[in-house]
């Protein structure tokens, strides 16, 4: 067993109030990329330097992946005692600049097609349903013991509790159709204007009812580069205006696959025992991505494939990034727990 699983944390974490909009304390180094970055925002903005050896498995290495979060994390949340200038510091800029060509060139390498004269919603529409089948949902459905299910929530805490943030750095890159349409799918992100029905918060609330600590960042030293590379994508898309398109493809793929899978997540939680409370961010996505999932294929990625024809092969590697990523992830679980090991990195 983990020990952040331990029947004793979890106990321990069920009187922890998480804190809301804090900032988290900074991860532990995994290795010399991170090393680096993390020694250098302990002091004065300064240059970090821009030699970045290119890992072995660019698309999940723990060290680099850990890099280019805390990177993004500049432009989040940030972290406890990191001066507030690092953001848009010259240096960190340039370092993180490296990250993400080598993360954006495998990417390309893995998930951009040919460049045929594929119909977006059409293509966008088959990479959803080539997601289907033998699923890590499946397995939480029918199999996960509690400790896998607790460690699900965990890898997922690095996107949810930050839920539709990247996407919204999108929002002033659109215009009409487009436009129109991811404001709708992320006004239902956001709670429709209630604080307490924001996604990010119901996540929040889950972990709380399960006994984990829904602090942001609370786990950020156990989530591996597999799935924070999934993070990392996102922000990729968002915080760049190239790739607009790819951050489209992205979210209608997320919207697109989320239904039927939250379902799952919210029926094996109700095996394990778990509560309303627990359950009801899964149980809200799927009442609401059920809507999301046609506006997302038609009006968000068709409307921009219309207004921008030159767009549709980044918005259709946007979509094949997200569910190759994704199924990384889903596989890296599957196997751990195949094997009777923690999905989960130790500490």
């Amino acid at each position: 067993m983990n020990p952040i699983l331990t029947p004793e944390a979890v106990a321990k974490n069920r009187s922890v109030q998480s804190g809301i909009g804090a900032e988290p304390e900074l991860p532990a180094p995994r290795g010399p990329i991170s090393e680096r970055l993390l020694t250098a925002l302990t002091g004065v903005p300064s240059t970090i330097g821009t030699r970045v050896p290119v890992p072995d498995t660019p698309l999940s290495d723990d060290d680099f992946h850990l890099a280019l979060y805390v990177c993004y994390e500049m432009h989040y949340r940030s972290f406890k005692d990191v001066d507030a200038h690092w953001e848009w510091n010259p240096g960190l800029i340039s370092f993180r600049n490296k990250l993400e060509h080598i993360f954006e060139t495998a990417l390309m390498d893995t998930y951009l097609d040919d460049g045929g004269d594929y119909p977006v919603v059409e293509a966008v529409k088959n990479i959803a349903a080539s997601t289907q089948g033998p699923s890590l949902s499946t397995y939480i459905s029918e199999r996960a013991t509690l400790e896998e299910f607790y460690e699900f929530v965990i890898h997922r805490s690095a996107y949810q509790l930050k839920e539709a943030d990247p996407h919204s750095w999108v929002i002033p890159r659109l215009d009409g159709k487009a436009k129109a349409a991811l404001v709708e799918i992320q006004t239902d992100e956001y709670g429709g204007g209630r604080g307490d029905r924001m996604h990010s918060e119901l996540f929040r609330k889950t972990m709380k009812a399960l006994g984990l600590d829904g602090s942001y960042g609370a786990y950020l030293d156990v989530i591996p580069g597999v799935t924070l590379a999934t993070v990392n994508l996102i922000s990729l898309f968002g915080l760049h205006r190239r790739l607009r398109g790819a951050a489209v493809g992205h979210l209608a793929i997320f919207e697109m696959t989320s239904s039927q899978p939250n379902k799952a997540y919210a029926d094996g939680a109700r095996r394990l025992g778990a509560s309303a409370e627990a359950t009801d961010f899964y149980d809200e996505h799927v009442e609401a991505d059920s809507v999301h999932e046609v506006i997302a294929a038609y009006d968000l990625a068709g409307g921009l494939a219309t207004q921008e024809p030159e767009l549709g092969p980044i918005i259709r590697f946007g979509a094949r990034a997200c569910a190759g990523l994704d199924a990384r992830f889903s596989a890296h679980l599957l196997d751990c727990w195949s094997r009777g090991a923690s999905s989960l990195r130790r500490t």
